[in-house]
């Protein structure tokens, strides 16, 4: 390994100009090809398409829609729709809804629709029509007889406010735009619903309210625009950080401007592969850069170094690189090969992630650890100040060294692992805790006070429904809803569901048979009930459409459309057992209750791949750190006390997230794998320079001493710089940065100091043989 170390540094120093000018090249190349980088969201990569429930989902979509779609409230400030500007602002909502690209025009829905029709029992039978009919006046008479249609049709809480204050029109969203036949443009919907809805069509007294997956995304990367704000805060920060670490500006440009061509290439690599950038990974660049920072102040402080003991900036440059290919190598492939073990996890979004964040380190490989040495070659330096000043002695670093080193004797080790296993036995119990899904109402991503998630309560509180909707797919044999047992057992199952907690309401075919079986029979009470036998069966089935949600053609799939109260972690876990079941107390061979449709079973089935995936995940990236320290070290104590302080810091950072009522999600999943990958560099710098000393017989505690005087600094450093860096996003726009703020900037520093203490206070057992 050594000789292949000093041949790369041959090839390298003996041809600078040519690396630099290959860099360069590279560097305008993918600069250009990053221009063409655009934000990508789709609804079918936040889904894992291979779980059961969602195969369900994506074989029944187009019949009775999927989990993409658009609900718009339609309010008026009086808090009374029966007026002409209120219908003439619906209608025109309504239309203009309908003719937006990628919107599925027969699923458009409101009281304007065709099939939103009322029924009624009259003299001679059944007397209906369009709720609001062809020659409708918004008028008195027109506006009261619309009102009587309303309740004749049973649309209030659904279609219409319970308070009869706004109007609903839904839609659902295709997956290819049917004009290009390209994949739809999720952000471009958004900002449509935004330009020509609620913009143009909104009055003084009309106020529009739009939530669903496409508004979501497009309010999501509205606010993802601020990431651009906090990167040049975590620029600003660690320009001055790093300054204030080596007092050279020449030498504080280096790691910064290295790091940023790493991010230049990460993007350009993924628009030449044909990614985009998705709203909820938009924060990878940053971390990247992050990384790109830790590995760089590692190079320059040992340039720095080299130079105050009087070598020549190409010497210093020369030494530093075969110093430090190898721990920064194995460190940055460690968390290449971290991040993508995330491909394991088959959710399309994740998937992105692990190739965007690996992308990302892999490129710093070259940026920082080749380019950066190469460019300080050519650097000169009058006068370099260093943070240690000649007089260790009365140097503040230098006496925060001995109280670190201190924690090599058995004495103090013995106490700090005493502490840290009292602290990982709380961690771990705290942990178990942890929810996976949701854990609050409303968009988890955007914070409680965001439009969206306010758009989203007032739909909640204004209709008897809940937006939260789980569709159970009853599937049985054409004309199965002119068997008695059939509709029995569909409407004995929806009977045990809407018993359960957290189940709003429930609709069914067998539900609605059962009214206008009552209808038939002059509005008696007693006669709602399903008739025994399949003339009667026909007859108060055949008046539901195709159009209403609850059957198919052939009458072989009847949903069971369930309405919760939330989507909650616990409720949608509760709700689904009961589904399993009563699926399998009503089921037969010929019928069959199968999970699942709407957004709750889009929840239920990626819930349920999160928590599939976070202990095969968590193996195989703490499999990969332990693989390359063995190869890298070639000693198992090595491993041992580079893993076991990252394992400590992953279970506490777990609690933490039970403290903060933070639930284990797509966005969340990833970032447990990231602080792991990141976390690992510290421990790697410092043991490589200890392994070297102790392999020549030196004692743990002068190992760690020169091993701190070499790269402690650069290490603790790193850790607050990055802290701090991340701490910023507290202040973002969107809700889930904050989480990964505050768990990253935990993970920063509390990683960096399972390095410096908890590192060396289980080397003084694992070495305890090692003599003065």
């Amino acid at each position: 390994m050594q000789t292949l170390v000093e041949l790369l540094e041959r090839s390298l120093f003996r041809h600078r100009m040519w690396v630099i000018l290959a860099f360069i090249i590279a560097t305008v190349a993918l600069a250009w090809q990053a221009t063409k980088l655009q934000l990508d969201a789709s609804f079918n990569k936040n889904i894992p398409l291979n779980h059961q429930y969602m195969k369900v989902y994506t074989k029944h979509e187009k019949q009775f829609g999927g989990a993409n779609g658009i609900l718009i409230s339609v309010c008026d400030a009086r808090g009374d729709i029966f007026n002409p500007e209120f219908f003439t602002q619906l209608k025109a909502v309504h239309d203009q809804l309908y003719f937006i690209p990628g919107v599925n025009r027969p699923l458009v829905n409101s009281i304007y629709s065709p099939s939103a029709r009322f029924v009624e029992v009259v003299e001679d039978g059944f007397s209906g029509g369009p709720i609001i009919p062809a020659n409708f006046s918004a008028d008195k008479a027109g506006l009261a007889r619309v009102k009587e249609n309303i309740e004749k049709a049973k649309v209030v809480g659904r279609m219409v406010a319970s308070d009869y204050s706004c109007a609903m029109v839904s839609a659902q969203l295709m997956e290819f735009d049917p004009q290009t036949g390209e994949k739809l443009d999720t952000l471009d919907i958004a900002e449509q619903l935004e330009s020509k809805i609620r913009t143009p069509l909104s009055t003084d007294n009309v106020s529009i309210h739009i939530i669903g997956f496409a508004k979501m995304a497009g309010d999501i990367a509205e606010g993802a625009k601020d990431v651009v704000l906090f990167f040049a805060i975590a620029i600003a920060i660690t320009l001055v950080m790093v300054w204030l670490f080596c007092k050279s500006f020449k030498l504080t440009l280096l790691p910064i401007g290295c790091s940023i061509i790493a991010v230049v290439w990460q993007m350009g690599l993924l628009s030449t592969l044909g990614f985009g950038l998705d709203p909820m990974s938009i924060l990878v660049p940053f971390l990247v850069f992050a990384i790109g920072v830790s590995h760089g102040v590692q190079m320059i402080n040992g340039i720095a170094k080299k130079v105050q003991l009087g070598s020549d900036a190409k010497t210093a440059a020369q030494s530093s690189f075969k110093a430090l290919l190898i721990p920064g190598g194995i460190a940055l492939l460690s968390d290449t090969v971290g991040f993508l073990t995330l491909l394991a996890i088959d959710i399309g979004i994740i998937r992105e992630l692990a190739i965007t964040a690996s992308l990302g380190v892999a490129v710093i490989i070259f940026t920082n650890l080749l380019l950066l040495p190469v460019i300080a070659s050519y650097l000169t330096f009058s006068k370099l100040a260093v943070l240690e000043a000649d007089n260790a002695n009365k140097n503040a670093l230098f006496k925060l060294r001995e109280l670190l080193v201190a924690t090599t004797n058995k004495k103090n080790a013995t106490a700090i692992l005493i502490c840290t296993a009292v602290l990982f036995a709380f961690g771990y119990w705290q942990s178990q805790n942890m929810r996976i899904g949701d854990l609050h109402a409303g968009a988890p991503a955007l914070h409680e006070e965001a439009r969206y998630n306010q758009d989203t309560f007032l739909i909640s509180d204004r209709y008897s429904i809940s937006v939260d909707i789980l569709k159970v797919i009853v599937e049985a044999y054409p004309a199965a809803c002119t068997e008695h047992e059939v509709m029995d057992r569909i409407s004995q199952f929806q009977w045990r569901m809407d018993n359960i907690p957290g189940v709003q309401s429930s609709v069914s075919l067998a539900s609605v048979a059962k009214a206008v079986n009552a209808g038939y029979n002059e509005g008696n009470l007693k006669w709602q009930t399903l008739p025994r036998n399949s003339a009667s069966l026909v007859q108060a089935t055949s008046r539901v459409e195709t159009s209403s949600g609850l059957l198919n053609g052939d009458c072989s799939v009847m949903p069971v459309i369930i309405f919760m109260e939330d989507h909650k972690a616990e409720s949608i876990e509760r709700v689904v057992a009961a589904v399993k079941e009563y699926g399998a107390e009503f089921g037969t061979d010929k019928v069959s209750f199968r999970l699942a449709s709407g957004p709750i079973g889009v929840m239920a089935a990626t819930n349920e791949s999160v928590s599939k995936a976070q202990t095969p995940m968590m193996l195989y990236v703490y499999g990969a750190v332990i693989v390359l320290c063995l190869l890298s070290f070639r000693s198992l104590r090595a491993t041992i006390a580079v893993v076991l302080p990252l394992y400590i810091v992953s279970t506490l950072a777990q609690a933490l997230m039970v403290g903060l009522e933070i639930g284990l999600t797509v966005s969340t999943l990833p970032v447990i794998a990231l602080g792991v990958g990141i976390g690992v560099d510290y421990g790697i710098y410092i043991l490589s320079s200890m392994m070297t000393q102790l392999k020549q017989g030196v004692h743990l505690s002068e190992a760690y001493r020169n091993a701190l005087a070499e790269r402690g600094s650069a290490v603790l450093f790193t850790g607050i710089t990055l802290a701090v860096g991340v701490s910023t996003w507290i202040f973002s726009a969107l809700k889930f940065q904050v989480d990964m703020g505050i768990l990253l900037t935990f993970m920063f520093l509390v990683n960096m100091l399972g390095a410096v203490l908890i590192l060396p206070a289980i080397g003084a057992f694992l070495w305890s043989d090692q003599k003065k």
